[in-house]
């Protein structure tokens, strides 16, 4: 159940500069307040339950990843009651994605509308400005209940030999607070200073292990209509190119290369941005004439290292990673704020769960059962990597399908050139979950997955020429319908209040979300 309603006191109230007595107490406490942060401490509070949020920047801020999916907008938003305000903010719609990669010298089509179970009506997300799109998200949160303070960081994390109890944090003039609560969430990102506390050090890929250097140009011209909102990647000898459409006047552009070109981008990081587009023919053709933007915070050329990775654990006792601090896969599916949002709702149901105390049947936020912290945890955890492992495998197989034998960067990323340790952490990773086989417990069983997963993603894109509009190979191929299926979910609870089929559980012995979405239910207790 909740704590009691906090009231502050003068010694807190008046704590910048000095350590509060008295610690402040809450239900749960959240590091970070970008979408994942937002989503899960809004999804908690609208169960009735007492949180803070603690934010190191002041909103709006910049940040990229600006390229979402439909399972954010029509799933997560809808459930968090703010899809008609982020459809009001004007965003770029996005109908799919368009791409110059593999074989075939001609762009293709990547078409929400032609999966068979992506409505029309819900067949599409938004290209965002980050600064605007998050700062939705965490108004919202604060609409909802959550007491957010921006411009404060955490320090320390409060823990004993049994659970995290809490954490320390400095306010905007330097005072130093203390709140406690049953759990802490770490969604404060790929710079996170506190993810160690849950599960050590991150595994880092090998395979996805690059750079990326990225800036905007104020224009460019569009893709034909319809499809002149869509993410265009455009494949080239030296990596990858993103051309994201924001607005009319305003366009991102990133190159996405190995780290061997680390030192080169960090010593002129405008010259390199700008000698890369050059490399890609599409990409440049685009931007004839364009300057570029001059606007702030869109006037500075950024470098990040664009590492994927994962962690051993996702939660321990009183803490729980989501976001970036938990994991990060390559963008070029434009994953990053899905998985994000994802994670940060299965970390609601977990908390909601634990904190109601008991959980009913599906749909039902009865008496009949009562699921322990251990069980509702694991569920998120199992649930969090089946996803990761499912967009990990997939863009494995995408890099693989990409025919180009001359350049460094595309024969490093082929499937025969995963390495044994790389195989060996994907194994463990996955926990016998990804793609719900349950065989997968060997190195070479992963690489021959990774292999036939190459084959059949290669051969859908080479029947997309002959397709006849009313069906998209692509989602013929089974990894791609697995690694959308998840997301389709999320949207079918977001329009219906849930999904259109029976719901089940990940494992035997597993559970299923609530009507609302916010909480577990055990399916055997029906």
């Amino acid at each position: 159940m909740s704590f009691s309603k906090h009231t502050e006191s003068n010694t807190e109230r008046n704590a910048e500069g000095k350590h509060a007595e008295e610690a402040e107490e809450y239900d749960v406490i959240v590091v970070g307040g970008g979408p994942a942060g937002a989503t899960v401490s809004a999804a908690v509070a609208m169960r009735g339950h007492r949180v803070l949020l603690v934010e190191q920047h002041r909103f709006p801020r910049y940040q990229i990843g600006e390229s979402l999916l439909p399972s954010t907008v029509h799933g997560v938003c809808r459930i968090l009651g703010v899809e008609d305000e982020v459809a009001r903010a004007g965003f770029k719609l996005k109908r799919g994605g368009t791409f110059r990669w593999g074989r075939n010298r001609d762009p293709w089509q990547f078409s929400f509308a032609l999966s068979p179970r992506l409505a029309d009506p819900t067949s599409f997300a938004y290209q965002v400005e980050r600064s605007r799109f998050d700062a939705i998200l965490l108004d919202n949160a604060r609409r909802v209940g959550v007491d957010v303070r921006e411009g404060c960081r955490v320090t320390t994390v409060l823990a004993d030999e049994e659970r995290v109890r809490g954490v320390t944090w400095t306010g905007p003039n330097g005072g130093t607070r203390k709140a406690r609560a049953r759990y802490v969430v770490d969604a404060s990102g790929n710079g996170s200073r506190i993810h160690t506390h849950v599960g050590g050090k991150r595994t880092y890929s090998d395979f996805f292990r690059n750079i990326a250097v990225f800036g905007y140009f104020a224009g460019g011209q569009r893709l034909p209509a319809p499809n002149d909102g869509n993410i265009f990647c455009a494949a080239f000898d030296e990596g990858w190119i993103w051309y994201i459409p924001l607005r009319d006047d305003l366009t991102s552009v990133g190159a996405v290369v190995s780290r061997e070109n680390a030192a080169a981008i960090q010593r002129d990081p405008a010259a390199a941005w700008r000698r890369l587009i050059d490399s890609c023919p599409e990409v440049r053709g685009l931007l004839d004439g364009v300057p570029q933007a001059t606007e702030a915070p869109y006037d500075q050329v950024r470098v990040r290292r664009d590492w994927s990775y994962w962690k051993s654990r996702l939660w321990r006792p009183g803490m729980v990673l989501t976001g970036d601090a938990a994991c990060f896969v390559d963008p070029v599916l434009s994953s990053g704020v899905h998985l994000a949002t994802y994670g940060a709702l299965l970390a609601a149901r977990s908390i909601n769960t634990v904190l109601a105390g008991t959980a009913g049947t599906a749909g039902t936020a009865g008496t009949a059962g009562t699921l322990d912290e251990d069980h509702c945890f694991d569920e998120f955890e199992a649930r969090y990597r089946h996803e990761y492992a499912l967009f990990y495998e997939f863009l494995v197989s995408f890099y693989d399908m990409h025919q180009d034998e001359r350049s460094y960067f595309w024969k490093a990323r082929k499937v025969t050139n995963v390495g044994a340790t790389e195989l060996e952490a994907f194994v463990e990773l996955v926990g016998g979950l990804a793609s719900g086989d349950a065989s997968l417990t060997a190195p070479s069983q992963a690489g021959t997955r990774l292999t036939a997963a190459s084959s059949a993603l290669d051969q859908a894109v080479g029947r997309l020429p002959d397709s006849d509009g009313l069906r998209n190979p692509l989602f013929e191929s089974p990894n791609i319908r697995q690694v959308f299926q998840e997301g389709t979910i999320l949207q079918e609870r977001g329009l219906f209040g849930g999904p259109l089929e029976d719901e089940a559980p990940l494992s035997p012995g597993g559970l299923v979300a609530t009507e609302d979405g916010l909480a577990w239910a055990d399916p055997g207790a029906r």
